[in-house]
């Protein structure tokens, strides 16, 4: 997803964004070829985000740990001195807070599509089978 600019970049996924791609851990190798430091945001339990990078095997350099979405981009801030610091979330409410901490917010279609980043495909409900009776109105 190199646009030209610095590598000198922390970059911070919100744990449902991740969710949505058809490949964390390719996404997360992807990343960290172009950014200083990489990690996961959440207000999940810290547990919930640990499973979920094992899982994935994803190395995070950090993660929001048992503290709230902004208290997490307000400490990763101020521990990872780089140029930029970027927040790739889903929602308005992602939008809104990486504004208020002063973080760069890109909507992870966004970033997919500029890095090739495979999204999960949604899988539909089936349909349950109706049985169909010629002796019934």
């Amino acid at each position: 997803m190199d646009g030209g600019g610095s590598s000198d970049m922390t970059l911070a996924f919100e744990l449902e964004s991740l969710k949505e791609l058809a490949n964390p851990e390719a996404v997360f190798s992807d990343a960290r070829s172009w950014s200083e430091y990489v990690g996961v945001i959440s207000e999940k339990p810290t547990y919930v985000v640990t499973n979920f990078t094992r899982k994935n095997r994803i190395r995070q350099d950090f993660f929001s740990g048992p503290r709230g979405r902004r208290e997490s981009l307000e400490s990763v801030k101020s521990q990872f001195q780089t140029e930029r610091h970027v927040f790739i979330g889903t929602t308005d409410a992602d939008k809104e807070l990486a504004e208020s901490v002063e973080w760069e917010f890109l909507p992870l279609e966004t970033a997919a599509e500029a890095a090739g980043w495979e999204l999960a495909e949604e899988e539909e409900p089936e349909e349950p089978e109706i049985e169909r009776r010629d002796d019934w109105p």
